[in-house]
């Protein structure tokens, strides 16, 4: 059975879209710690960040580098934190999180809410900075 993730790149589930390549997909976390938390998933399902090969290993975090940079330029922040938790969802997928403080990182504390149109606003103003 395909993952949440899988659905979501497949277009089976809506999303906040900020990119894809032939690989990768990163959209906008509806749970969000902060405005442009975005999460960057590989397109192949598979549970556990080490279990990909070292060449789809390497480009996540290329990927990822590409994301983190438009959203560093769209969201006020001080820097662009990482997370790897993977927990809840057995499909590999990185959190991007615009940080002013190390609590900015906190998964704990209570989640962001956003209407659908402040999500369509934060989607668009990520994806014009990207670069692939």
């Amino acid at each position: 059975m395909a993952t949440l993730f899988t659905r979501i790149i497949r277009g089976e589930i809506p999303c906040y879209k900020i990119a894809e390549d032939k690989n990768y997909f990163a959209f906008l976390d509806i749970n969000p710690l902060r405005e442009g938390h975005t999460l960057v998933v590989t397109k192949k399902e598979t549970d556990y960040i080490f279990d990909l090969d070292d060449d789809l290993l390497s480009g996540l975090i290329l990927f990822s580098k590409k994301i983190s940079a438009a959203i560093e330029k769209a969201i006020p922040c001080r820097r662009i934190g990482i997370a790897v938790i993977g927990l809840e969802i057995p499909h590999v997928h990185v959190h991007l999180v615009p940080m002013d403080s190390m609590d900015d990182l906190n998964f704990r504390k209570p989640k962001l809410k956003f209407t659908p149109e402040e999500f369509k606003a934060t989607a668009k103003k990520i994806s014009e900075k990207v670069i692939l």
